[in-house]
Order: structure tokens, then C-alpha cells, then sequence
């Protein structure tokens, strides 16, 4: 029965259907009473930001679909639905947008809208421009601004028709200028359309005159201020030789009948910097040696506040360094006036007088240190490339900057490469950390040579592990001294010193090297050189104690391992209540780290505790008065063992010190029993 019921309505239902469909093919001339879409237009939302982005929203009557051709030859848009809204970017400017309507009955109407995108200026510009540190003729440019696309920067040193340089946001552009003088840097913020934001600024270029001074930068002021009938001006080096071939040199002239304080000054930009050195040095040129050139500083807004060093000539009619010892004057005024006096005390006599490079020095005696000498047995050493005779001889002319009994002999052969040399082993590493500057005394049969030296580590001649430098022969059959910069060099330990001569060529020679130099510092022997001050092995030295600190004797060593298996050490116990600057101190021979040639002190130290200040203070017969001491600390590192502790005296005034004293645990009131041992000097 369900089953027939079912039957039944699916009948029924059957019929009902194609009934409809009859009566609408019966009636589809409805079609043609439909009218086409009409009041056809648009709403045009455009956004404020410049970024030409336009909301365009087709309206109209009896619309079933839009389309929009967008006037800007981009492709038409896809179908639209009424009530919908259809998103394009454009460019600034005027457009004809086409609403493309399309009715039930198929027709279309068509209507053109304005769409008119006018992009604002931009606002809030900030423009920064910054001197870059270090290089007086380059500044840095960089700009924000809202509604901005990007800007223009024009730097105003090419005229007229200089063209704009990009600068887009967030970016930051250098440029470098030739000249000094004041220039209007104009920027302009971009809208991305006509409307712009300007901004100019004039900014000053200088190129200021600090320490070192070469004389080599024509543009730099180097105006000189002369007193007492001396003049000096800028000149091209006249002996461009030995220690000083650079090109221009300063010149001082000391007119006939001068006064014995003729000289001449110039004002820096800004204050000598004694911060970290306290010398300075002079490559000077005078005709006759033992002639007294005097080196002022002055404060410019105050001349009586003031210091000056006298130095003496050593050198006739030739290139020499003089170095100027200010660590005794007041280094906490500010001197910004160089003045220099030549032939000081005597009137002039139309002499000429020459001075080049002042710059701040390390101590005369502590410049540079001997790597190698020559003057033992012959090193470990290899050739190459056509050269021979590696050997130690007596020196073929013992006079002017080399008076050594013997030299380093090689012969290049007629013939040989062009990269021929020889090498020889150092005895320890080079590290270049501070002079940079490796000095050789030459003997060359030519002038006009080149001279390559190498430096490389324990890994051969390895890209990246090595380096060289050439320098020129001045002088035949004379020996002259070679400097090498190797402040390029890269970080490294380097073991094997190599030497070119002539390079470049195949021509026979024999070439002669000796006394080769680094600076103080960047040469570590394999066995360092160092000068007892005392090592407690005898009787107790002269000795006083003081703020708390007692038992001052020579014992047996607590611990006889590591670093010190001596017999006997100094002992000294700090008091429980001890002052924190308690200490002693003991006798010990004059110490002069010039005359030395060394600027540091080691000591062997044994504490019970790790992480004590250990200060040592050097004092002069004078005792504890202002500028006569100098002292530094170290801090220890293990607890009841023997450990070196070296002390920089490097910047400590060049006196003699009669007196050693130590402070264990220094600014602390603890007790404890202390000891150390071998005092020495080192480098």
C-alpha cells in the first residue's frame, strides 16, 4: 500500500513539472518589456596616502553585472555584482572610467566617470646629515617624511646642472666632497606625483689640521704664525732620503740677524691627545749636528700655560728623529699650538732648516726592538729562485747608520728569476700591535732597487697568512735604512722574514741587510730577554713595611713547581684589620727603564686566593711625591700556586727608582700571608 502511495506522488508530481515548462515557453515574449539599465554612474573613493589606490563602486537601475574599463589602458576589470566595488591603483593624474552595465535582457549602457587622483605633498620632512667620523670630506644623508615615495638629494658642489642622486626610504647615502668650502644640500621628498617637499641646509667643509701632520695634504691650512724674524713655509722635501722621503716638508728660515728665539707656530683643531702616549716626535734636517731645536706647546686661549723639551741634532746635513719627552709637564691642559724653534740661542745666519711628520711617539729608546742582528751564528735559512752564498761576513763598510762588525750576505746570480730572495728563520714570532713598522739597515751596489720584505707564519706561503711590503734603494754602497708599514699586515704570528732584492728584475748582484727592527712589543723571542732586579736568593734586601703589614723575611719556597722552583722567596703577612692600602717595600738598584731598553716588570706571585689585586708602585729617592712615582696593578689568577704577573711601566716618567713596593690585595682589609719572587725587567 506505502509502496503504491509513493508511486503515486512521483506521478503527480512528474505532470506538474512539464506543465510549467509549457506555460514558460508558451510566455517568453516578457523579454522584450524589459527595459535596459539606467541613472548608470559610479562612486570614486580615493585614498590620502599617495599611494594612488581608487574604490570605484558602479550603481544603476535594472543592472544585473558591471564591468569597468578604467581609462589608464590597463585591461577591463571582471564581472562586478551589483552592490560591489572594484579596487585599482593608479598613477597621479586625470582618467575617463568607463561603468560598463549589463541589464537581464543582455543590453548594455555605458556611462563615463571622472576619476581625477591628485597625489598631496609630502609632510613631517626630517632630513639628518652627519660628518662621517674619520673622514672630514664625507657626510652622510638620510631623510623620513610622510605621504613620501622617495626623495632626491642634490649636494651642491656641481652647479646648475647638477643631477639629483636618489635616495629611497630608510636609506642612508655618503658622499665625498673635493673641496672644502660651504655647500646647500637640498633633498626633496617625492610624492610620487608633481607635489614635493624641499628642504635645504648649508653645511661647511673643513679639513681640520690635527696631530700627526705630514705636510703631504694641500688641502690643509697649514698657515704658520714666524716671531723673531723667521719665516716658514711648505716646501717640496729637498733630501728626500734615509728615515724621510715623503714629498713636501715644512721649512724654517732663520734670516741673518734673527733673534735667538726666532720660530715659528701653528694651531691645531683640536688638543694634542696625551691620553695614551706621552711623547712626540720630530723628523728634522739641519745642517750641522748639536744644534738645540726647541718643541713649545701652548694653550691658544692662554699662552702662559705652556711646556717645552729641547732636543739636540746628532745628524749633519741629513734626516733624524727627534723625540720630545712631555711626561713630566701638566698633560691635563689642553695644547693646541705647536711652536718650534731651530738652532735655539744663537742669531740666525739665512740657514734653511727642515722639519716632517709630528707626530705623537712612544719613549725614544722604546720604538723599536732588534728581531735580528747578525751578529752570532747564521740562522736557519733558505734560498730561491737563483739566489746563493747565504752568509754571515764582516761588514763591507762599517760607517753612517751601520757600524756592526758583520752583515747578511746573498748574491742574486746573473740570471735568476725575477722573484729570486732568501729567508731565514725567526728566533720567536713577529705581531705587529702598536709600531707596525719593520726597519732593515740595506747595503745595496745600486740605487733605485726594490726591496720586498715577507712575512710569513708557520704555514708557508699561504694565501691570506702572509705579507709584503717594497720599499726603494736611495743610495749606492752606503748603507741606508729601510722602512717597511706593515699596519696592513694581517693578525698573525709570523716566523719566517724574507727579502727580495731587486724585484722585478734578473740582473746579478750582492746585497748586504742587517740590524732588522720591530716595534717595541711585536717581537716575542723564544727566550725573552729580561734583567734581574732581585731574586731573594741572598741576604733580605734594605726593607720597610707599613698599614698593617708585617713579617717581612726571605723563606724557603712554600710550592718549589710551575713557574718558580727557586730556594727562597719574600714573605709578608697582611693583619686582620690591615689598612686597605697596607704594603712593603724593598731597596733595589736604580731602575731606568730607558737605559734598560725594557718597560715592563714581571714577578713571581703566590696567594692564597685568586682574584687579589696586586699593585706595584715604583718610587724615586724623593719617595712618594707627585710625578716621581708611577704605578700599575694585576689581579691573580690562582689560589696557592706560583703565577707570572708582568706590570706595563711603559707610560711610567723616565726616572731612576730606588724603591719596590707591593701591596697584596690591595683596597681590602683581609689578612693573609703572601709571597713572591724574581723580580725582573722584561719587553
Amino acid at each position: 500500500m506505502k509502496k503504491f502511495k509513493y508511486l503515486l506522488n512521483i506521478f503527480l508530481a512528474s505532470i506538474l513539472v512539464f506543465a510549467c515548462v509549457e506555460e514558460i515557453e508558451n510566455n517568453i515574449d516578457f523579454v522584450d518589456t524589459i527595459d535596459v539599465p539606467t541613472n548608470i554612474s559610479a562612486m570614486i573613493s580615493i585614498t590620502q596616502d599617495n599611494t594612488g589606490v581608487v574604490t570605484i563602486t558602479p550603481t544603476g537601475e535594472g543592472v544585473v553585472s558591471y564591468s569597468v574599463d578604467f581609462g589608464d589602458g590597463s585591461n577591463e576589470s571582471e564581472s562586478i555584482n551589483p552592490g560591489n566595488s572594484v579596487v585599482h591603483t593608479y598613477p597621479e593624474g586625470t582618467y575617463e572610467a568607463t561603468i560598463i552595465a549589463v541589464g537581464l535582457n543582455g543590453e548594455v549602457t555605458e556611462t563615463v566617470v571622472s576619476v581625477v587622483v591628485s597625489y598631496s605633498a609630502p609632510e613631517n620632512l626630517v632630513v639628518v646629515i652627519n660628518n662621517v667620523p674619520g673622514n672630514p670630506f664625507d657626510i652622510n644623508v638620510s631623510a623620513t617624511a610622510d605621504l613620501a615615495a622617495s626623495f632626491e638629494v642634490y649636494f651642491g658642489d656641481q652647479g646648475p646642472e647638477e643631477a639629483p642622486t636618489p635616495l629611497q626610504i630608510g636609506e642612508t647615502l655618503t658622499y665625498t666632497y673635493s673641496a672644502v668650502g660651504e655647500y646647500s644640500v637640498t633633498v626633496v621628498a617625492l610624492s610620487g606625483g608633481a607635489a614635493t617637499t624641499e628642504y635645504i641646509e648649508v653645511i661647511t667643509i673643513t679639513n681640520p689640521l690635527l696631530m700627526p701632520i705630514d705636510f703631504e695634504d694641500s688641502s690643509l691650512n697649514y698657515s704658520f704664525v714666524d716671531f723673531g724674524n723667521a719665516q716658514s713655509t711648505v716646501i717640496p722635501n729637498p733630501d728626500p732620503s734615509a728615515i724621510n722621503t715623503s714629498a713636501t716638508v715644512g721649512q724654517s728660515f732663520k734670516f741673518n740677524g734673527s733673534e735667538t728665539w726666532a720660530g715659528s707656530f701653528l694651531t691645531i683643531d683640536e688638543p694634542v691627545d696625551f691620553s695614551s702616549l706621552n711623547n712626540i716626535a720630530v723628523d728634522v734636517w739641519t745642517s750641522e749636528f748639536g744644534e738645540v731645536v726647541k718643541l713649545k706647546l701652548e694653550n691658544s686661549a692662554n699662552p702662559d700655560i705652556n711646556t717645552e723639551v729641547d732636543m739636540t741634532t746628532s745628524v749633519n746635513q741629513g734626516w733624524e728623529t727627534l723625540i720630545y719627552d712631555f711626561s713630566a709637564s701638566d698633560l691635563s691642559q689642553d695644547y693646541d699650538r705647536i711652536v718650534i724653534f731651530f738652532d735655539f740661542g744663537n742669531v740666525g745666519d739665512d740657514t734653511s732648516y727642515y722639519f716632517d711628520n709630528i707626530r705623537l711617539s712612544l719613549p725614544a729608546v722604546s720604538n723599536f726592538t732588534t728581531v735580528e742582528d747578525f751578529q752570532g751564528e747564521l740562522p736557519g735559512n733558505f734560498a730561491f729562485g737563483g739566489v746563493e752564498g747565504v752568509q754571515l761576513v764582516s761588514n763591507p763598510n762599517p760607517t753612517g747608520v751601520n757600524t756592526t762588525s758583520t752583515a747578511m750576505q746573498f748574491t742574486k746570480t746573473d740570471g735568476a728569476e725575477v722573484w729570486g730572495g732568501m729567508g731565514f728563520a725567526v728566533d720567536g714570532i713577529i705581531n705587529f700591535n702598536g709600531t707596525n713598522q719593520i726597519k732593515i739597515n740595506s747595503y745595496a751596489p745600486e740605487a733605485g732597487k726594490v726591496v720586498k720584505v715577507k712575512l710569513e707564519t708557520i704555514e708557508g706561503n699561504v694565501d691570506g697568512l702572509t705579507y709584503e711590503f717594497d720599499m726603494t734603494t736611495t743610495v749606492a754602497n752606503q748603507w741606508e735604512v729601510l722602512t717597511y708599514d706593515f699596519s696592513a699586515a694581517p693578525d698573525l704570528d709570523y716566523v719566517s722574514f724574507i727579502v727580495f732584492y731587486d724585484f722585478g728584475n734578473q740582473n746579478a748582484g750582492v746585497y748586504h741587510f742587517d740590524e732588522i727592527q720591530v716595534g717595541m712589543g711585536e717581537y716575542i723571542p723564544s727566550q725573552a730577554p729580561s734583567i734581574a732586579i732581585e731574586n731573594f736568593e741572598g741576604e733580605l734586601p734594605g726593607n720597610f713595611a707599613f698599614g698593617g703589614v708585617e713579617g717581612v723575611q726571605i723563606v724557603e719556597n712554600p710550592n718549589v713547581s710551575g713557574t718558580n722552583t727557586t730556594a727562597n722567596v719574600m714573605q709578608c703577612t697582611k693583619t686582620e684589620g690591615s689598612e686597605v692600602w697596607g704594603g712593603m717595600g724593598i731597596s733595589v738598584d736604580p731602575i731606568n727603564f730607558s737605559s734598560a731598553g725594557m718597560n715592563q716588570i714581571q714577578i713571581q706571585s703566590y696567594s692564597p686566593e685568586a682574584g687579589k689585586v696586586i699593585k706595584v708602585k715604583l718610587e724615586t729617592i724623593e719617595g712618594n711625591v707627585d710625578g716621581l712615582t708611577y704605578e700599575f696593578d694585576m689581579t691573580t689568577t690562582v689560589a696557592n700556586q706560583w703565577e707570572t704577573l708582568t706590570y706595563d711601566f711603559s707610560l711610567a716618567p723616565d726616572l731612576d727608582y730606588v724603591s719596590f713596593i707591593v701591596f697584596y690585595d690591595f683596597g681590602n682589609t683581609g689578612e693573609g700571608v703572601y709571597h713572591f719572587d724574581e723580580i725582573k725587567l722584561v719587553n
